[in-house]
């Protein structure tokens, strides 16, 4: 494992790693592991869109939209240009949702050393993460959040990343950029796909 890892982090140095899927896919869980794996820095765009949203009181993402695409550039694209992020890669969690809007990060994060490397996609049906959802709720561990309020809003975020963020992976494929990974898994074996993939692909690139 230390050997792939080693690899990896080669082949990505201060370069950016992308996840995406849907809600409840386990994306903040995988990049946070995957940040610390490779000593980089983790960014979120939903965990900072929400406490913007708390900051300012406009609640732009309550009913399950996504926010919109200046609110997005204005609060989110700036974090790549950080000081205290400037030498280290960066694992990101669906930074850029929304179709058009990952032309502008793939500018932004080359502009500022963190080219995008590649791009996971944790692959998982809407009836499994419906099933996540339910069962979080449940155990009331999802904290306050807005757009976990019920089962109708959760929806529209499933309809969202339908109809705005397929486009986004679509993109990106036609890139070699992306990565499939099957989010119907273990948390662990999950993380070993993840690792085992972009290893694939580190290799590549230096073949």
């Amino acid at each position: 494992m230390e050997e792939k890892l080693q690899t990896i982090k080669n082949w990505l140095g201060t370069g950016s790693v992308n996840i995406f899927g849907l809600p409840m896919s386990g994306k903040d869980t995988q990049g946070v592991k995957l940040a610390e794996v490779l000593n980089a820095k983790f960014l979120s765009s939903g965990l900072i869109i929400r406490a913007m949203e708390k900051e300012t009181g406009n609640y732009y993402t309550a009913d399950g939209s996504l926010a919109p695409t200046n609110i997005f550039y204005e609060w989110v694209l700036p974090y790549f240009e950080r000081r205290d992020l400037f030498n280290s890669p960066l694992i990101l969690s669906s930074i850029g949702r929304w179709e058009g809007e990952e032309n502008q990060v793939m500018s932004v994060a080359a502009g500022a050393g963190h080219e995008i490397k590649a791009v996971i996609l944790l692959n998982i049906s809407e009836t499994d993460v419906e099933k996540r959802f339910t069962a979080a709720k449940d155990l009331n561990d999802r904290g306050d959040r807005k757009d976990d309020k019920d089962i109708e809003i959760f929806r529209t975020r499933l309809q969202e990343f339908r109809e705005k963020t397929v486009p986004v992976l679509n993109h990106y494929k036609t890139l070699d950029l992306l990565i499939t990974v099957n989010g119907d898994q273990s948390r662990e074996d999950v993380f070993n796909e993840i690792i085992e993939k972009l290893y694939a692909k580190a290799s590549q690139s230096h073949a």
